[in-house]
C-alpha cells in the first residue's frame, strides 16, 4: 500500500511540473545559493526526516551537512491484534525493541543540469556519510493472566518468546514505557542519491529525492526476539524535499515603507 501510495505522489508530482514548463522566467536570481531544506523520507526500512544545510562552493557545486533520524524496522514485522480483541491497537508478536537511527554527515552536491525556464527541473546528484547511532528500547506489552474462571488481570511486561502467546497479549503498552532503558550502538551510514527540484519560485525548494543509504552498527539491534537480527541496514528511500535559499549577498528586496508621521498625499488632478 505504501508503495502504490509512494507512486501516486511522484505521478501527481510530475504531471504538475509538465503542466507547467515552458513559461518564462524573470524573478530576480539569487546568486550566492546557499540553502536550507527538510526531507519527508519513506524508505524500505521505515521512515524518517532529515535537515540539510547547503553551502555553495560555484555554480555547480555545493558542500552538505545534514542530519537523519530514520526508524529502523526489520523485515519480519507484522501487525496483529489478539483475535478476542480485534478493537484493541495493533502490535507486532515476537517484537523486542522499538528502534531508529541518528545520523550526522557531511558531502557533496553536484548540479548535472540547471531550470531551463520557471518551468523547468534542476537534476543533481548527492553523495554523503558520517557518524550513525542506533536507539532500541524495550516494548511493553500489557499481557493476560487469568486469576479465576471469570477473571483476568492485565501486566505490563516485555516480551518473552519462552510464556508469550499472541492470545495472552491484550494490546500494547503504552509507547513511552521502556524510555529510560534506552541503549545505544554506534556505527556509520553512506548515502547516495539524485534530487530532482521543480519550484517555480526562485527562493523556495521544492524537490524529490530518491536514493539509498547504508547503515553499518558495531553489533546487532535486537528488534525481534529471532536469531535473524542485523547490524547492517541497507535501505532504498524516496523523499520530499522543501527549503530555501539564502543569499546574503543579494537580499530579498524589501517593499518600500510610508513614514506615518508624514500627511498621506493624495494626487489632484485640475481638469479644464
Amino acid at each position: 500500500m505504501k508503495r502504490v501510495a509512494l507512486v501516486f505522489f511522484i505521478l501527481i508530482i510530475s504531471s504538475s511540473v509538465g503542466n507547467s514548463q515552458g513559461e518564462i522566467d524573470i524573478q530576480q536570481k539569487a546568486f550566492y545559493r546557499n540553502e536550507k531544506s527538510i526531507g519527508l523520507m519513506l524508505n524500505s526500512t521505515g521512515y524518517g526526516l532529515s535537515l540539510r544545510y547547503g553551502k555553495r562552493i560555484n555554480f555547480f557545486d555545493k558542500k552538505i551537512f545534514e542530519g537523519d533520524i530514520s526508524i529502523l524496522k526489520h523485515p519480519k514485522e507484522y501487525k496483529t491484534t489478539n483475535p478476542s480483541f480485534p478493537n484493541n491497537r495493533r502490535f507486532v508478536f515476537g517484537k523486542l525493541n522499538f528502534a531508529f537511527t541518528i545520523r550526522g554527515g557531511m558531502g557533496f552536491q553536484h548540479m548535472i543540469f540547471k531550470k531551463i525556464d520557471q518551468g523547468g527541473i534542476a537534476i543533481r546528484y548527492i553523495i554523503s556519510g558520517g557518524p550513525s547511532f542506533g536507539f532500541y528500547k524495550p516494548i511493553y506489552y500489557d499481557v493476560l493472566y487469568s486469576v479465576s474462571l471469570y477473571e483476568s488481570e492485565i501486566r505490563s511486561e516485555k516480551f518473552n518468546v519462552s510464556i508469550h502467546y499472541p492470545q495472552d497479549i491484550y494490546r500494547p503498552s503504552s509507547f513511552f514505557k521502556g524510555v529510560d532503558e534506552i541503549k545505544i550502538v554506534p556505527g556509520a551510514y553512506g548515502k547516495i542519491g539524485m534530487n530532482f527540484e521543480y519550484s517555480k519560485l526562485d527562493r523556495t525548494i521544492h524537490a524529490i529525492e530518491i536514493g539509498f543509504t547504508f547503515d553499518a552498527f558495531l553489533k546487532k539491534i535486537p528488534i525481534m526476539a529471532s536469531e535473524d537480527n542485523h547490524r547492517f541496514f541497507p535501505a532504498f528511500f524516496v523523499s520530499y524535499r522543501f527549503g530555501r535559499i539564502i543569499d546574503p549577498k543579494t537580499p530579498l528586496p524589501e517593499s518600500p515603507k510610508r513614514n506615518l508621521s508624514e500627511p498621506e498625499r493624495n494626487p489632484v488632478f485640475i481638469g479644464y
